[in-house]
């Protein structure tokens, strides 16, 4: 039996116990038949990230800069393995990971990279929802309009070539969140990107209300990362109408997390809080927001509440 080899990379930054679950993680789909090297791109400052690394066998590499980016094009000019993989340091693989993407590419010589299920989990790893995308996403074209449409391939259910960062080159550095998704963009532009229907991983979802400032860069991140590979594919849009549903949808996602932490604020009487997530939502969607307060709409109904008075309670 011929043991394949899988360059792992995984940026971290100064949280050693995360760390410590992902890479354990990542060992645990070892066998007879796979061989991992772990490469740790750090761009943290703690002692106890080294022997993290010592203690699953890891290279340490330290990265020059900050965000996922800097630390995963670090790692990765010390990949040796013929394919490459990811997780980031607060997620974990799950054991059938890896192989399905390996038989994948074996049996499609002409593609590139391949991707395969998510599973949301709290916290504590405990995991809810469906494994997703639950449907086929299609291949060419089709997946290219779906990825333009607000599908987020995780990073960490994606297999590639090590070959493919000659061909489509390293994360964009100056990208803050969405540089994953920019990266498989460009494969999927180029009909190289496949998919496998198999849960690979559990992504780890932080506290509700708990990353706000991210989510607002993600939503202007997102918006520059559609209109450059949306703009640069336009065979891919059957209509203009198509053009704008996609950028419609992509917003959508972030548009939905500043809705819901707006729900809770109402709930709990904070009204200014609630206040803020509105006006997170007009300076940065507003055309959205715009069309939700003129007709029927859970933004009315929120603005309307308070509007009449909600109790504040935001300092309790």
């Amino acid at each position: 039996m011929t043991r394949r080899k899988i360059s792992v990379i995984v940026p971290t930054f100064d949280r050693p116990a995360l760390l410590r679950q992902a890479l354990q993680s990542i060992r645990d789909v070892e066998g007879d038949d796979l061989s991992i090297e772990l490469i740790i791109g750090d761009n943290g400052h703690k002692p106890a990230t080294r022997e993290v690394c010592a203690e699953f066998g890891a290279i340490h590499v330290l990265a020059a800069g900050k965000g996922a980016s800097v630390g995963r094009n670090a790692a990765l000019a010390h990949a040796s393995g013929e394919f490459v993989a990811f997780l980031d340091d607060d997620d974990v693989w799950l054991k059938d990971n890896m192989r399905p993407q390996l038989a994948f590419l074996d049996a499609h010589p002409d593609f590139d990279a391949v991707f395969g299920q998510g599973i949301y989990a709290d916290p504590e790893l405990e995991p809810y929802g469906r494994p997703w995308p639950e449907e086929p996403p299609g291949e060419g074209d089709a997946l290219v309009r779906r990825m333009l449409g607000g599908l987020f391939p995780q990073i960490g259910t994606v297999l590639a070539r090590r070959s493919a960062f000659e061909k489509y080159g390293l994360f964009d550095s100056v990208i803050e969140g969405g540089e994953d998704w920019d990266w498989q963009l460009r494969i999927a532009r180029a009909h190289k990107h496949g998919y496998v229907a198999t849960p690979c991983m559990l992504v780890r979802v932080r506290p509700a209300g708990s990353y706000d400032a991210l989510q607002q860069n993600r939503i202007r991140t997102a918006r520059h990362i559609f209109l450059r590979h949306g703009l640069k594919s336009l065979r891919v849009w059957r209509s203009p109408w198509d053009f704008v549903r996609g950028y419609h949808d992509v917003l959508q996602h972030f548009y939905a997390y500043f809705i819901e932490n707006a729900r809770r604020s109402v709930r709990q009487t904070k009204r200014f809080e609630a206040l803020g997530m509105m006006g997170v939502l007009a300076a940065n969607l507003p055309l959205l927001f715009m069309a939700d307060l003129v007709r029927p709409s859970e933004l009315r109904v929120l603005a309307m509440e308070v509007v009449r008075g909600v109790p504040d309670n935001s300092k309790e």
